[in-house]
């Protein structure tokens, strides 16, 4: 069964960013392999990572499932929300620890940690080779900064907590600068848009043809 193991870590800041750390049984460091980010929600904040299990691809991971990549899934302090720097500081360690390909560094979360993907790819638009939040929002204003990372949104039409206009708001801005932008609206789903997606497996293939 694949193993994710409990890595701690804080920032130069003092932000702590422990973490869920994945790699494929066939990782080796004499190639580059392809990294992706996951962001949780507001519910798994706190300083117990088997709540980061709770949802994505974290919990798919321990349920059995492989990913052809490394998967980074960090927990936000109690009370605190995703911060980009830290996210990026993060990113550095893992860099720093393990063989990554630099042009496959892919960034995903949902709600708390879709907000966290939409501005940290605005925070650090040249790191990542996509991004894909789900029933998040941001600042649209942002949007220039990333416009050239491709980005895959994700949104419930009946969300009570994340209103779908946050998620429009973005697309809607990201097309109005010829942003890459694709956008999946589900008709009968509310909050939880993230457990349909993540199981998805178009979505990381189409990660995966994503490359800067």
């Amino acid at each position: 069964m694949p193993q994710q193991r409990s890595v701690e870590f804080v920032t130069s800041h003092g932000i702590r960013m422990d973490h869920l750390l994945y790699q494929p049984d066939e990782y080796q460091p004499e190639q580059d392999w392809p990294l992706m980010i996951f962001l949780h929600g507001a519910g798994e904040r706190g300083n117990n990572l088997e709540m980061v299990k709770s949802h994505g691809p974290p919990k798919l991971i321990e349920q059995g499932k492989t990913f052809p990549f490394l998967v980074v899934s960090p927990q936000c302090e109690a009370g605190k929300w995703w911060r980009p720097d830290a996210v990026c500081h993060l990113l550095d360690k893992v860099i720093q620890t393990k063989v990554i390909d630099l042009k496959r560094i892919y960034l995903t979360g949902l709600s708390m940690g879709g907000y966290g993907t939409w501005s940290t790819v605005a925070h650090s638009a040249d790191r990542f080779a996509a991004a894909a939040p789900i029933c998040g929002g941001g600042d649209p204003a942002q949007v220039n900064q990333h416009r050239q990372v491709p980005t895959w949104a994700f949104h419930g039409a009946k969300d009570p907590t994340v209103p779908l206009a946050n998620t429009e708001r973005m697309v809607a801005a990201l097309k109005a600068v010829d942003g890459l932008i694709e956008f999946t609206v589900y008709p009968e789903l509310a909050h939880d848009a993230w457990t349909q997606t993540y199981e998805n497996l178009a979505l990381y293939e189409w990660m995966l043809k994503q490359s800067k």
